[in-house]
């Protein structure tokens, strides 16, 4: 019999979890030709959250769970869920039930077929607003020009991996992660299934904008090395433009005989150099700060405590 492990990052859902269990279980009893395992990550929750995941586990010992020592973030839970999964396929999902458990026998039936990696993708995004969908849907269309790897649109982490897709994602060790571009960049055969995304069903979202922004900023420095090319598409067309005012200003004072006053000039020139210096010192200084992480070489993580054992790290 098949193993599927079910990936649950949680982080402050103690309002969420009572519902997931629920469905999770029904999910499990209804599907009588695997073996499950749910492992939640609980990455540094300040309510119940823990307490509650030890309850459910005491209950059904189908559901594991992985205690980070503090709150790392998401991206780094979800590959500590790929560490510590046990399936020969693995299922990441949200805790907040906008990605339904339901779907999940259709992932199966794809994989079942020869699909290494087949995502959700939503095909509507209820609860959410014209501002977060329409700077997504940018945010999709700018990291797939500035790189050669398709990136699937719409997507999130709702998907079911292989083990071979698991172990290779496993071998990607960064600090600044996305693992979306990541799920790209490895390759393998990918299939898309069509879903409407729902709300939230209890508890408040964990995101915000600066949030995002950071998520974006590491996806497309991480991703590409694109940006880095801006100031060589920068300088060309400014060195053109730079010599063409000059002809104008000394065409204009000798056929002309006006004069430029010399300081407003200058102050254009000031401001517009500075101005492009600046933005490419922030896009260089990315870089290096990703590059001074990376050289740390910490590690991703360090656990407190799997299924009652507490972890040594060493």
């Amino acid at each position: 019999m098949k193993k599927i492990s079910i990936i649950v990052p949680a982080y402050n859902e103690e309002e969420s979890l009572p519902y997931l269990e629920k469905r999770l279980v029904t999910l499990m009893n209804n599907i009588k030709d695997y073996e499950f395992e749910i492992l939640f990550v609980n990455d540094g929750s300040k309510d119940k959250t823990l307490e509650i995941i030890k309850n459910i586990r005491k209950k059904d010992e189908r559901f594991s769970y992985v205690n980070f020592s503090r709150n790392f973030g998401k991206e780094v839970a979800m590959i500590a869920g790929l560490d510590y999964a046990t399936g020969d396929a693995v299922i990441l999902i949200d805790a907040d039930l906008q990605d339904p458990p339901e779907l999940i026998p259709e992932l199966i039936k794809y994989w079942e077929q020869g699909y290494d990696d087949v995502y959700a993708r939503r095909s509507s995004r209820k609860g959410e607003t014209f501002v977060k969908k329409f700077t997504s849907k940018m945010y999709y269309k700018v990291l797939q020009s500035l790189t050669k790897v398709e990136i699937q649109k719409d997507t999130g982490d709702f998907r079911l991996l292989d083990r071979r897709c698991v172990n290779a994602l496993k071998k990607l060790r960064e600090s600044q992660r996305n693992s979306k571009s990541m799920f790209s960049w490895i390759g393998y055969n990918k299939k898309e299934v069509l879903y409407d995304r729902d709300p939230r069903v209890a508890g408040k979202t964990k995101w915000n904008y600066k949030k995002l922004v950071d998520l974006a900023i590491d996806g497309i420095t991480s991703f590409t090395t694109s940006p880095l090319r801006i100031s060589t598409y920068l300088a060309i067309p400014t060195f053109l433009a730079l010599i063409i005012y000059f002809i104008y200003v000394v065409a204009k004072c000798v056929f002309l005989n006006i004069f430029v006053q010399a300081y407003q000039a200058i102050i254009i020139l000031i401001l517009f150099f500075s101005g492009i210096q600046i933005m490419l010192f922030g896009i260089i200084g990315e870089y290096l700060g990703r590059i001074f992480n990376e050289t740390k070489n910490r590690p991703l993580y360090f656990v407190d405590e799997y299924n009652e054992q507490k972890e040594m790290n060493e």
